[in-house]
């Protein structure tokens, strides 16, 4: 069992927003950016990071702009999120797409539980958790075709990744 040491107070919080190339473009086109490799962002000074991998298991490349990270990928295309936790601590790590819980599809929450993540351990989710064995996969589209819009009609947050980390009890 895992018991957080403050439960309703993340230690760090990260956003990683994401597009296809035409809408990567228009956010280049207005603000300044600088392209990044693929591979991980990081969080709380390091502690942690979070990316974007494509079916085949690569990390996705992506950009900066106005100090926000953004990942970009092909419309249709499947993609998973990997959690690294740098710590020598057990951490759980509450995700988020589009506004959306990835263990429920519903709203998010600090308040909802999450993933363990082991000490300089990984996780990698493949899509939101539609029961114990399945997923609806995430997938890259359009705001109109997103899983918050169809399921909800709230298309606020599409194209956020959000991840809300919370110390173990006796380790903060």
């Amino acid at each position: 069992a895992f018991q957080r040491g403050d439960r309703s107070k993340p230690f760090a919080t990260g956003i990683v927003y994401y597009h296809d190339a035409e809408g990567a473009r228009g956010m280049a086109s207005s603000s300044g950016f600088a392209r990044t490799a693929g591979g991980l962002y990081p969080v709380a000074n390091g502690a942690l990071s979070i990316g974007l991998k494509d079916e085949n298991g690569a990390f996705l490349s992506g950009f900066t702009a106005s100090s926000r990270n953004y990942v970009v990928g092909e419309a249709g295309r499947r993609y998973s999120i990997v959690v690294r936790n740098a710590t020598p601590f057990r951490i759980e790590c509450v995700l988020s797409v589009d506004g959306l819980d990835v263990l429920d599809g519903k709203d998010a929450s600090f308040s909802k539980r999450g993933y363990i993540v082991d000490p300089r351990g990984e996780i990698e989710v493949d899509g939101f958790r539609t029961s114990t064995s399945q997923v609806a996969a995430f997938r890259f589209g359009s705001v109109r075709g997103s899983y918050a819009g169809q399921k909800y009609g709230d298309t606020t947050n599409v194209g956020v990744i959000g991840l809300a980390a919370f110390h173990e009890r006796g380790t903060e």
